[in-house]
């Protein structure tokens, strides 16, 4: 007979709430829903900050937040879900780094929130109260943790690099111009 404890509970309720917030965003971008642009105004948006091409920008983010959601939400494939929600968060924090810490000045708290949630489940893993529990943890096993993470880092580095090159050439044009001016 399996005894649940507290820990079970606990990762279970960080699991449904993290992984809700993080599903339901991601369902802004790519169907449109609780206000959301869909693809094509979350594109139209990604290229505006910087991330291009915009659709696919939308679409990764979009994926990565639902998909990454709901299995932490469902404690399936918990290294992988955690991880793929990190990377996107950590792509959101970019954005609004510039804009300090706290949320209601723009900064990127909420976006940091997330992600450190969703990878601190990812290392901690799903609990018993879990698919993965369920099926044995045949999508949780010790090494994809560093392997998922160790793919989403370097995806991660690749997207906001050049978001932040492309950027940087949009700057150095536009005080090109002044001086042409």
């Amino acid at each position: 007979m399996t005894c649940y404890d507290r820990r079970d509970l606990g990762l279970l309720l960080l699991r449904l709430g993290t992984g809700g917030v993080l599903a339901a965003h991601g369902a802004q971008k790519l169907f449109g829903w609780f206000g959301g642009g869909g693809i094509e105004g979350t594109g139209r948006f990604m290229e505006s900050i910087g991330y291009v091409p915009g659709k696919a920008s939308a679409t990764a983010a979009g994926l990565a937040e639902t998909g990454g959601g709901t299995l932490l939400a469902l404690g399936l494939a918990t290294p992988a879900a955690g991880a793929a929600a990190a990377g996107a968060m950590a792509g959101a924090a970019a954005v609004h780094t510039p804009s300090g810490f706290f949320n209601q000045t723009g900064g990127y708290e909420y976006a940091a929130t997330l992600g450190l949630m969703a990878a601190g489940l990812a290392v901690t893993g799903p609990g018993r109260l879990s698919v993965d529990e369920a099926l044995g943890h045949t999508v949780n096993r010790g090494w994809m943790l560093p392997a998922a993470f160790a793919l989403t880092t370097a995806a991660t580095v690749a997207v906001v690099g050049a978001r932040g090159r492309r950027l940087r050439k949009a700057k150095e044009g536009e005080q090109e111009a002044l001086f042409e001016n």
